[in-house]
């Protein structure tokens, strides 16, 4: 069951990784604001995803949720930034 936890978190924490660079480079060619936005939010989400791994696999003795939910909250409100006051 640990090997499993290991593959599906350390997907998690790829897949926000890989989605991040994406939106990074499509914002570098295009400049468009909301791709900046959501490269912040996933950059944010790849953080929460990096200490989730670090919280349940690695050290699953140690709490670490309130470490974890905090950069995915600062990711979400970057994005809702973006939505909001961030109109072209």
């Amino acid at each position: 069951m640990n090997v499993a936890k290991l593959v599906l978190y350390s997907l998690a924490v790829l897949s926000s990784l890989l989605c991040t660079v994406l939106l990074f480079r499509a914002y570098a060619r295009r400049r468009i604001r909301l791709l900046m936005w959501s490269a912040v939010c996933f950059t944010a989400l790849t953080v929460n995803n990096v200490v989730l791994f670090l919280d349940l696999v690695v050290f699953p003795e140690v709490d670490l949720r309130l470490l974890r939910l905090v950069p995915a909250l600062i990711g979400m409100v970057c994005l809702l930034y973006g939505f909001v006051w961030d109109v072209d």
